[in-house]
């Protein structure tokens, strides 16, 4: 996932644009963003406690918070007053006028989630809705976190999968939403290749929300799980919110035990932090 979400963050950079359609690596180093060192966070509690402490999450997201990652202005906000002393619960519900964040970032960060809690998709909905509700309690950024979370598990749990069923096996567990909505159209624009017009269908993070992003990145995880170099090229090509588009689709595709990620672009990743507990990203995999 920090991967995806490092090579995606390039492509912010106007030198690295034309790489696109050469498919030329960016020069390193690549720099993660607020996706990975908030899937940190949720990796760090989990490998702590075994489940998603809301509390503890919202302690860490707040206390280890870079503002220099790239968050974004609501989540700052929130962020620095719990910080301070502020009730995470009263201030994640409070956002937007009371509806909640709708945004991609609880469905960003959820990968390692799902794969920690593979062999049980009805706890990884569970421990996903939990792990939204710190920082994001709309239904739609709710259900792109269950979405993403439970594509990671399948990926793990059932690497085989055709990509309709992949996409059927997901929308099983997702809750009624435009997200939803989204995954099933993303499922009829299985037949077309062109990453593009898929995302002018589903949406690119543009518009950095849930529902305009998760159906998109799914769309790209069930035709390319099995290459994850391909996957993020792919990803990359429909531009929009770059970073966290990668990071989504980076998460789902390395979790199957088929896919290594690539020696030569983990060499150009940033080490992830080393309060988090990982593997270094230049380490053979297991």
């Amino acid at each position: 996932m920090a991967l995806g979400d490092a090579f995606g963050s390039q492509f912010f950079v106007p030198a690295n644009r034309h790489t696109l359609s050469s498919r030329l690596l960016p020069p390193a180093p690549w720099q993660w963003t607020d996706d990975t060192e908030m899937a940190c966070f949720v990796y760090r509690v989990l490998a702590d406690h075994g489940t998603i402490d809301q509390d503890e999450l919202a302690t860490s997201f707040a206390t280890r918070h870079d503002f220099d990652r790239g968050y974004g202005p609501a989540t700052n906000r929130m962020l620095r007053l719990v910080r301070e002393g502020g009730d995470w619960r009263a201030l994640s519900a409070g956002l937007f006028d009371g509806k909640g964040s709708w945004g991609n970032g609880a469905a960003m960060r959820v990968a390692p989630l799902g794969a920690w809690f593979a062999g049980d998709l009805a706890e990884v909905v569970h421990q996903a809705t939990l792990s939204a509700q710190v920082t994001h309690t709309h239904p739609e950024a709710v259900a792109g976190a269950v979405a993403v979370a439970v594509a990671t598990a399948v990926a793990v749990g059932d690497p085989g999968l055709s990509a309709g069923r992949f996409l059927d096996r997901i929308s099983e567990y997702v809750p009624a939403s435009a997200v939803r909505d989204g995954i099933a159209e993303a499922r009829q624009l299985l037949t077309i290749s062109d990453p593009t017009l898929a995302a002018r269908m589903l949406g690119n993070g543009r518009q950095v929300t849930a529902h305009d992003t998760v159906p998109f990145t799914l769309w790209v995880a069930a035709r390319e799980r099995h290459d994850f170099e391909a996957a993020m090229w792919t990803t990359a090509a429909a531009g929009g919110d770059v970073d966290t588009t990668c990071a989504i689709v980076g998460g789902i595709v390395a979790a199957s035990e088929s896919n290594h990620l690539p020696p030569q672009w983990r060499g150009r990743c940033e080490p992830l932090p080393g309060w988090a507990g990982t593997p270094p990203l230049d380490s053979e995999p297991a």
